[in-house]
């Protein structure tokens, strides 16, 4: 039953992104690090990013926000574990050692800089 929850929250928030669309402004907030310094973080982007995914565009979902698309891939894939795991009554493990950690971390701080430098405008949502 959890993971049927937990599908059916994930499924709740992309539809209510899908429908309701960040790029016209008002509808959500604004990132606070974006509005007080001008500056990028990782997450930037990732309701557009959400909005495109949801309605099939690969494309500019990937340009809002790749890390988020890879996130939303990730989250596939190890739900449908979870949920096969569930279904034969075996528990779901999952350990992230501490070079995952610092590998997934430095890869989003790389993100986040060069997406913030001049030549890294490309990434900017």
């Amino acid at each position: 039953a959890t993971p049927a929850a937990v599908l059916a929250a994930v499924a709740g928030a992309f539809t209510y992104v899908g429908i309701i669309d960040p790029n016209h402004p008002g509808h959500y907030p604004v990132c606070p690090l974006y509005r007080f310094t001008g500056l990028y973080c990782p997450g930037c982007g990732g309701l557009r990013s959400a909005h495109a995914f949801a309605h099939g565009d690969l494309a500019a979902a990937l340009r809002d926000n790749a890390p988020a698309v890879a996130g939303y891939l990730l989250f596939a894939v190890l739900w449908a574990v979870w949920a096969a795991r569930a279904w034969r009554g075996r528990p779901m493990r999952l350990a992230l050692g501490n070079a995952q950690m610092w590998v997934t971390g430095a890869l989003l701080l790389v993100f986040t800089v060069v997406r913030n430098l001049p030549f890294g405008a490309w990434l900017h949502p």
